[in-house]
């Protein structure tokens, strides 16, 4: 694996890449559900291409500077991941370098970031859609892997690259979960043993009201309800930031639950803030 930690050496690796090109990109705290989106790029390039991933905590995308200060740093682990997931690249840039000092420029979205994240954390889409299209402009990858867990952020990516004509293909993979359904983070890693025992209500919440669904109830506070029940029955001290039925490919709210439909939630166990969501019907 080769790793790269300033901008200027990277154009050498432009040139002696192997293409097809997948990235991943991260904030790093790897886990689970990082490997399973390498294994997914790997699966995309095949053995002849070249699977790339970055870490770097974006500092754009922070509206709580305490949450930036927070976020989990395991680099020893990190690179431990990357080597056995079988990654030709790893960017690992500084922010003192990554960034200029006197940088003014940033890529905002404006449709479908009104509501869920987008609502609660200002700026903070307009911080992603930065760092993922400086990412795409440096590596230069024919592909880019997501999760689904951040939906959101998936289909602003999509938004962007569509809107921008980016020349890359972006891929969506399906939330990768614990034993117990709770959705894998790294912020998880913040939890106390009694949040983190109580952190799967999250899961059944948005389950609870799925199962709602095949009785063809079309009012969104019945599901909302349904949902809401189950997170405030919460033994750890669990507060719900945000609990929405948008639709699925506009993130707009919905008056009626009809397909495509998502229910999303962002829950506060403390100053840890963790997200789900989950779709309702069928595949649009």
């Amino acid at each position: 694996m080769q790793l790269i930690e300033s901008l200027h050496d990277l154009p050498p690796h432009r040139a002696s890449a192997k293409h097809p090109t997948a990235l991943v990109p991260t904030m790093g705290a790897l886990h689970s559900g990082h490997a399973a989106l390498l294994r997914e790029a790997r699966n995309i390039v095949g053995p002849e291409g070249s699977v790339l991933t970055s870490i770097f905590v974006n500092p754009l995308q922070f509206d709580r500077s305490p949450d930036l200060q927070a976020y989990p740093r395991t680099w020893k682990t990190d690179l431990a991941t990357a080597e056995a997931e079988g990654v030709d690249l790893l960017f690992a840039p500084k922010a003192g370098e990554f960034y200029a000092t006197d940088h003014s420029i940033t890529v905002a979205e404006s449709l479908l970031t009104k509501h869920l994240c987008g609502a609660t954390r200002p700026g903070h889409f307009d911080g992603v859609c930065t760092v993922v299209l400086k990412l795409i402009n440096l590596l230069q990858p024919d592909h880019a892997v997501f999760g689904k867990k951040d939906y959101q952020q998936l289909a602003v990516i999509r938004r962007m690259v569509r809107d921008l004509g980016v020349p890359i293909e972006i891929h969506g993979l399906d939330t990768v979960r614990e034993d117990d359904g709770l959705a894998l983070s790294s912020r998880n890693l913040r939890l106390t043993p009694e949040q983190r025992a109580d952190a799967p209500r999250i899961r059944r919440a948005l389950l609870a009201a799925k199962d709602i669904s095949p009785t063809g109830e079309q009012g969104p506070e019945v599901y909302l309800n349904a949902a809401r029940t189950h997170i405030e029955q919460s033994t750890a001290g669990a507060t719900i930031d945000y609990l929405q039925l948008v639709d699925r490919h506009t993130l707009q709210p919905v008056a009626k639950v009809t397909d495509p439909t998502l229910l999303a939630t962002a829950v506060f166990y403390g100053d840890v803030r963790l997200i789900d969501n989950i779709e309702i019907g069928s595949k649009p």
